[in-house]
């Protein structure tokens, strides 16, 4: 089963492997970034980063489409990391249902205007994005690690 499906740029980091997996008891990261994807040395990276016990899956998001329907039914805990909205808005496109997501990680760069939070910048392409998603009847939270309070994004970009 999908435990968390996660929006954070940095996807494998601490407060994933720290905060979320033990929290959560996850067995398992599914990373979906077609950049990730294509490039050994980003993949070894992300290996080294995960904890000992818990699997990696690095996915195009064409993969992850064929790939979800089954981890959703499974008994396995996976915790989904997607490194943009982008994503999970094609997977949406694709026909996958995601009942919430939480937006962890969406540092500063030129152009986001908006910041929500501590580490949520956005810019008019992700407002639409979340606007978008929120209208697919997923709940939106930010949310760092368990123990933040979560934000209500669409309340922040309305």
């Amino acid at each position: 089963m999908i435990i968390l499906y996660r929006v954070d740029d940095r996807l494998v980091h601490g407060q994933v492997v720290e905060g979320w997996v033990p929290h959560l008891r996850a067995e398992e990261l599914a990373v979906v970034s077609d950049e990730i994807a294509g490039d050994e040395m980003l993949r070894t990276i992300m290996r080294f980063a995960t904890p000992e016990g818990v699997d990696l899956k690095i996915m195009t998001v064409a993969e992850a489409a064929d790939y979800l329907p089954g981890a959703e039914r499974s008994a396995r805990k996976v915790l989904l990391l997607l490194p943009g909205l982008a994503e999970a808005v094609t997977l949406t496109e694709k026909g996958f249902k995601i009942p919430s997501l939480n937006i962890g990680g969406m540092h500063y760069s030129a152009g986001k205007n908006l910041s929500i939070g501590k580490a949520i910048f956005l810019n008019d392409q992700d407002c639409a994005a979340l606007k978008a998603l929120s209208a697919a009847g997923i709940n939106i939270e930010g949310r760092g690690v368990p123990s933040d309070t979560p934000l209500n994004l669409m309340e922040a970009i309305a």
